[in-house]
């Protein structure tokens, strides 16, 4: 596999320029093969510690607005990436789209299937695909976990597991201070927030809108005290301290397939713990346990043992994680943001469809919403829309390169 950095040159357009977008600026400047030519906040302090970022890596500023619909205008850059607030992130992916603009989004839930629907409709209407980043599909236990189930090692899949479970009560604490937007969404929803970071490489696992669909899904939420209690402590004469808060501390969603195959997600962001995804994939021949970093099948491990997990890693990782510990390439979060957007940059370069599509943000995204309308009907099943309209069931991913989830 190779991660020369040896494409045609790509001009790229950044909107969103917090801790994760900067972060993403100094990442893209390390690439040969890309060029960040437009920028975009609607804070100035950000545009210009970016502006200089991009100047002492490139040799000259790119143009700076704090208007996304100037970036997405502009004829010098042929795709955006998009690390804004996620109120915004589906309304600056369709004005990229009505431009023809190829767009990267960085996850986060949706506000309403309209605008799940609309980026849908955008994509196939210019023929623009959308790629969704989210890095958790590429990370080393996940492809891992990927590569054993593609050869069959865990038997017929059954059941998937997955969570944010990450203690920010410091983040979402001082939101309104460090201007981050997710505290205003602790205040005014009660859902599954942040379900990508799981539900991404349970849905590449299960197939999903590639031969299997999200049908179904209820949610319920807990009652909500623990960032309560965090301002009382750390905030006391505030006047958060006197309102409420409307995300539950634990809100946990299940999802039935068409497959038959159950999900269940949880969020858990308010209480104190150590951070997990908490993944398991429970199949027929076996299972793994990411909180026991351990997994078991049947027939091959004695009887009932659990098994540790880095016997996996040493013998079934997947062929891309093996070449990128090869390489000398280095990247965040252990080196998924580095295989994520270089899946992004190089369908770009090579004007191909990514391999986590617009079809994958949308039901991804959408869950946000579903779930806040089940809980609000005390955990009423509610339909999730297929936003392939039919094509599923014999949809394949037409994308075999390097970075596919196959």
């Amino acid at each position: 596999m190779n991660f020369a950095e040896n494409g045609r040159i790509i001009n790229l357009g950044i909107v969103g320029l917090g801790g994760r977008g900067r972060g993403w600026t100094k990442a893209l400047l390390d690439m040969k093969d890309v060029n960040v030519t437009a920028v975009c906040d609607i804070y100035q302090d950000r545009i210009d510690e970016t502006c200089q970022m991009v100047e002492k890596g490139r040799g000259k500023k790119p143009f700076a607005t704090t208007d996304y619909h100037e970036l997405v205008a502009r004829e010098d850059i042929e795709a955006v990436l998009i690390f804004a607030n996620w109120e915004i992130h589906a309304r600056v992916a369709a004005a990229a789209l009505r431009t023809g603009k190829r767009v990267g989004i960085e996850v986060g839930g949706a506000a309403s299937i309209e605008e799940c629907w609309e980026m849908v409709k955008l994509s196939e209407l210019h023929k623009t695909p959308v790629m969704f980043l989210e890095n958790c599909c590429y990370g080393r236990d996940e492809l891992t976990v990927l590569n054993m189930e593609r050869q069959g090692m865990f038997g017929e899949l059954v059941h998937c597991h997955g969570g944010y479970q990450h203690d920010l009560r410091e983040e979402i604490g001082w939101g309104d201070v460090k201007r981050h937007y997710r505290q205003n969404h602790f205040m005014h929803r009660n859902g599954e927030l942040y379900p990508m970071h799981a539900l991404g490489p349970i849905a590449k696992l299960l197939r999903i809108n590639r031969g299997n669909r999200m049908v179904t899904l209820t949610a319920m939420a807990s009652k909500a005290v623990g960032l309560h209690e965090w301002y009382l402590k750390n905030r006391l004469g505030d006047p958060l301290t006197e309102r409420v808060v409307a995300e539950g501390d634990i809100v946990t969603t299940l999802i039935k397939c068409a497959g038959g195959e159950t999900i269940v997600l949880t969020h858990d962001c308010t209480l104190p713990r150590p951070y997990s995804r908490a993944g398991r994939v429970q199949g027929t021949k076996g299972i793994w346990m990411e909180d026991k970093h351990a997994y078991y099948l049947e027939g091959v491990h004695p009887s009932h043992e659990w098994v540790s997990f880095d016997e996996a890693l040493e013998k079934n990782t997947h062929p891309l994680w093996k070449a990128f510990a090869e390489s000398d390439r280095e990247g965040t979060h252990g080196g998924m943001d580095y295989l994520v957007m270089r899946a992004f940059v190089e369908s770009v370069q090579k004007r191909e469809n990514p391999p986590i599509d617009v079809y994958d943000a949308a039901a991804w995204m959408a869950i946000t919403c579903l779930s806040e309308q089940s809980i609000a009907l005390g955990g009423m099943p509610v339909a999730i829309p297929d936003f392939t309209n039919g094509s599923w069931i014999n949809r394949t991913d037409d994308v075999p390169g390097q970075y596919a989830l196959l």
